[in-house]
């Protein structure tokens, strides 16, 4: 699949909130304050943080080709989110929540104007801003503004948002700003990845419009703000499924493959087609003993309840495999959804065994679908010395510089830093462990695979932490691997990414940013290949055999 996707990382949240505290000291003059109106958030919540000063005025393009100001809408509360017009993550989950809000006030949603500004470089014509719109069900119900480049680029710059390409995808500051009748700002929302919370969002955004209208209007919503318990894999739940039925999931019986989509996914590839091509793989389920295929979509995210049975009645012929039905998020949350369409293999005991971004990574044939699915399930065995030295045989002078010094214990975290500056140009992979950590034993084994099988391509490097060197060296000795490790506090280690647990693996670019950390263990062969293609390597670099 072509073009470009936004992607918004959760362990990213942390970073975006110092964005938006420097949004309001540096250029907003932020009084600071944010919202106390809810004793409890949940984490993928923004509660808001307060700001003043007027809000820079502009002139774009809506969908229909028309010239529209931010000051023509003086007297109204504007809700304005800045949107990729091709995004299927964070966007659309913020756009639902902008319509939900209007809704939410009844009759007085008409002195609120719903503003979006295109933060897609590359796809900001007024047919792009109108296929969004469309797809969502929003033509009317807002407008979605585009122009020039160096027009958008003004707007961006005036409201400090961020527009970059980050390894052929476009991420964007996720920021949404509420604007006052008088034009000035009210607050702003730092927009995060939860499908779960869309109505809190709502009835956050609901409320703050009502605090600056006359009258306040009642908002038409009670939604608690506690924290929302998502549905993953280990936890079992029957849902709905179009035209009938119930779709059980969870722990027990057999692997299970799920895709989560929306129908709005059809704005940036043909949906219909790929889901009928899956009949494919259904077949072999059946034929050949894989885990059976079912579909997800994320009702939560919806732009009507109609949405889904009329895309399923546009089909040729009716999909092999049951289409169940996500009303809450929380099965997307649950299972770490985090874009559309999204693939992911679950094991009987309730682990992910792989998953796969189709949105960025394009869709896969049948064939290499089941063979990624085969690979999944397939038991890891830590490679031969044999093995391991014929797969690395004619690594580049710096990893194999690496792969002589396997197994042993090396200097400190100040040692470390002068290791990972020397590997500038090559992805690096960093795992957290400790000898008396059980979820380290259990996965140095994938760890041990995959750093023969990706090593003349990417370093891998270990850190032991809070551990004694007699018992870091005794655990290296039973635990063959083809790197060396560090040794490190876990405080001195976190200048270099927050560590929340053990074990964590850090991914860093060839140009020694850090692009994703995962905490906790890998529980599959599938799921660590998948996050070394997808973050350091080309998206069909994963290595199956």
């Amino acid at each position: 699949m072509t073009g470009l996707r936004s992607t918004t990382m959760r362990w990213a949240a942390f970073a975006g909130a110092v964005l938006i505290a420097a949004i309001g000291s540096m250029l907003l003059n932020s009084s600071g304050r944010s919202s106390s109106r809810a004793p409890a958030f949940t984490l993928s919540v923004d509660p808001g943080t307060a700001l003043s000063g007027r809000a820079p005025d502009f002139t774009l393009t809506d969908q229909f080709g028309r010239a529209v100001s931010l000051r023509s809408f003086r007297g109204r509360v504007v809700i304005l989110a800045f949107n990729d017009a091709e995004c299927t993550t964070v966007c659309p989950l913020t756009t639902t929540a902008m319509v939900g809000a209007k809704r939410l006030l009844g009759a007085a949603g008409s002195q609120v104007q719903l503003l979006g500004v295109d933060a897609n470089p590359d796809a900001r014509s007024i047919t792009d801003v109108r296929a969004y719109s469309e797809v969502h069900g929003m033509t009317h119900d807002w407008h979605f503004l585009t122009g020039s480049l160096p027009r958008l680029r003004r707007v961006w710059t005036a409201y400090n948002i961020d527009v970059a390409i980050e390894h052929g995808q476009i991420d964007h500051t996720p920021a949404l700003y509420v604007i006052d009748p008088a034009g000035r700002f009210a607050k702003v929302y730092l927009m995060q990845m939860s499908y779960s919370s869309v109505d809190q969002q709502a009835q956050l955004l609901a409320q703050e419009a009502s605090s600056l209208l006359p009258g306040h209007p009642p908002v038409r919503s009670r939604v608690s703000f506690a924290q929302i318990r998502p549905i993953g894999p280990t936890t079992a739940v029957s849902l709905p499924r179009a035209g009938g039925g119930s779709l059980r999931l969870g722990p027990g019986g057999t692997p299970h493959l799920l895709i989560f989509f929306a129908t709005w996914d059809s704005e940036v590839t043909n949906l219909a087609a790929q889901l009928g091509v899956l009949r494919g793989y259904q077949r072999m389920a059946i034929e050949g003993g894989l885990p059976p295929l079912a579909a997800i979509d994320e009702g939560s995210v919806e732009p009507s309840a109609s949405a889904l049975p009329h895309f399923l009645q546009s089909l040729r012929s009716p999909l092999p495999y049951p289409v169940a039905i996500d009303r809450s998020g929380r099965l997307a949350d649950g299972y770490g959804v985090e874009d559309e369409p999204w693939l992911v293999l679950a094991s009987p005991e309730g682990g992910v065994l792989w998953y796969y971004d189709i949105s960025t990574s394009g869709w896969l044939r049948t064939s290499a679908l089941r063979a990624r699915v085969r690979a999944a399930m397939s038991r890891v065995e830590t490679p031969s010395s044999a093995t391991v030295q014929s797969l690395l045989a004619g690594s580049p002078p710096a990893l194999a510089a690496i792969h002589q010094q396997a197994g042993q214990l090396l200097g400190d975290r100040a040692a470390l830093s002068i290791r990972l500056r020397a590997l500038r140009g090559y992805p690096v992979v960093v795992n957290a462990w400790a000898s008396w950590c059980a979820p380290c034993r259990s996965e140095f084994g994938l760890l041990a695979s995959a750093s023969a099988r990706y090593g003349r391509e990417v370093a891998f490097l270990g850190v032991d932490t809070s551990d004694s060197p007699g018992d870091a060296r005794s655990f290296l000795m039973a635990h063959s691997v083809s790197y060396p490790s560090y040794q490190s506090s876990i405080s001195a280690l976190s200048s270099t990414a927050v560590i929340e647990g053990l074990p964590t693996t850090i991914f860093i670019d060839p140009a020694g940013k850090v692009v994703y950390v995962h905490t906790g263990q890998y529980e599959a062969e599938g799921t660590l290949d998948e996050d070394i293609a997808r973050y350091l390597l080309r998206p069909d670099a994963t290595r199956i055999g």
